[in-house]
């Protein structure tokens, strides 16, 4: 507490004589993360970016719960202080880049890119074509050569862009229309960006599908309109049915909560990328203040990942559910994972009499993960 009066006195002061001064500190924490604005809803500010630990940000205001950081010269986000923590290190007038290797393994492709300091950054699928874009804040251009290694698999081409004085931008292009996931991280001062490779054999049995049942334990979720039944219960039902109707086609199931188990999202979200699936699917029921609302729904965040939710959502609709819509940009934790693609299905509305009795129908719930299952193979043929 003494620590955070102390920096927003000195971020006060600074506006007071106008002087750009500026406190100097690193991301900490798990999953710490930037946000675009100081825009709030149920499921938080619209998310800039995850971020690994030990990243370099330069603190030049406090808003409520959260720092506001200098990206660049003409770039700013919304850090959260539990994220932040503060050290003595002088900043530097300029971060220059290095060298690029690029080399691939048996499932992931490598860009590794020499930096001086381990700068803040983005990064963003793009489609039409395939297209991996991150932009690495306070980063002026000194790469004289990119080195890149017949043993890539999924990478087509890597180039850079200085976009700004002090932004670098990194241009990977796939072979594939398909986004299989990235991800990026530091090793040292070093920037990693992992393409995850098209699997040779897109057929069920040669993948690994992870399955969230949403909720769980003393997170109940929302409960019925008329029985009171709780989703937390009704989501494990159907991500077992499910998991049934992946293993008859001998794919590889990872199952977040098998039981009745109190999970946090960011547990959640670290047992998913420790068992690196192929995929992701989250299961929950919806709730609205009005009863007339009723319906299925898929979500998604990057439009790379929205194939997938489509084809969920197409064989959803045969089980003669209401359109609730396909939703994109969506804010959900286990939405922000870019490191493989991943839908979350809210498949039906709680909060409606007529959804809730399907929901506690046992067929109903069988179909549920039959139609799930078909949505997955709808989306793996239009792939081949």
């Amino acid at each position: 507490m003494i620590r955070c009066m102390l920096l927003c006195c000195l971020l006060s002061l600074s506006k007071l004589f106008a002087q750009p001064v500026f406190i100097s500190g690193q991301t900490t924490g798990d999953y710490p993360y930037l946000d675009y604005g100081l825009g709030e809803d149920r499921l938080g500010g619209a998310k800039m970016t995850y971020l690994d630990t030990a990243v370099r940000v330069r603190v030049v205001d406090s808003v409520r719960s959260t720092y506001k950081v200098q990206l660049s010269t003409n770039h700013f986000a919304y850090l959260p202080k539990q994220h932040f923590r503060r050290d003595t290190a002088v900043w530097k007038p300029y971060h220059l880049t290095g060298s690029w290797h690029v080399s691939g393994d048996d499932r992931y492709d490598y860009v590794k890119i020499g930096l001086d300091e381990r700068l803040p950054y983005t990064s963003r699928q793009e489609i039409s074509p395939s297209r991996i874009v991150v932009d690495i804040f306070g980063a002026t251009s000194n790469t004289n050569w990119v080195t890149q290694l017949k043993t890539v698999k999924e990478i087509k081409n890597v180039y850079h862009e200085q976009i700004d004085d002090d932004v670098f931008r990194v241009i990977i292009e796939l072979q594939h229309p398909t986004h299989w996931g990235h991800s990026v991280y530091y090793e040292g001062r070093r920037l990693v960006v992992r393409i995850k490779q098209q699997p040779k054999s897109l057929k069920l049995k040669n993948l690994k599908i992870a399955i969230d049942a949403g909720h769980g334990g003393s997170n109940t979720g929302a409960r019925g309109l008329q029985t009171g039944i709780l989703e937390k219960d009704y989501t494990l039902l159907m991500a077992k049915a499910l998991q049934e109707e992946l293993t008859k086609k001998d794919a590889e199931v990872f199952m977040t909560r098998s039981t009745d188990t109190t999970l946090s999202m960011n547990e959640r979200l670290a047992l998913v990328q420790g068992a690196q699936p192929d995929l992701l699917i989250s299961i929950h029921l919806n709730s609205s203040g009005r009863a007339t609302v009723k319906g299925t729904s898929t979500y998604y965040r990057y439009i790379g990942f929205r194939p997938l939710s489509t084809a969920v959502l197409n064989e959803m609709y045969k089980l003669d559910l209401a359109d609730f819509g396909n939703i994109g940009s969506f804010n959900f934790t286990l939405n922000g994972a870019t490191d493989f693609p991943n839908t979350l299905v809210e498949v039906a509305f709680l909060s409606n009499a007529e959804d809730e009795a399907r929901i506690r129908d046992e067929k109903f719930q069988r179909n549920v993960g039959r139609q799930i299952r078909k949505g997955i193979e709808q989306w793996l043929k239009s792939i081949r």
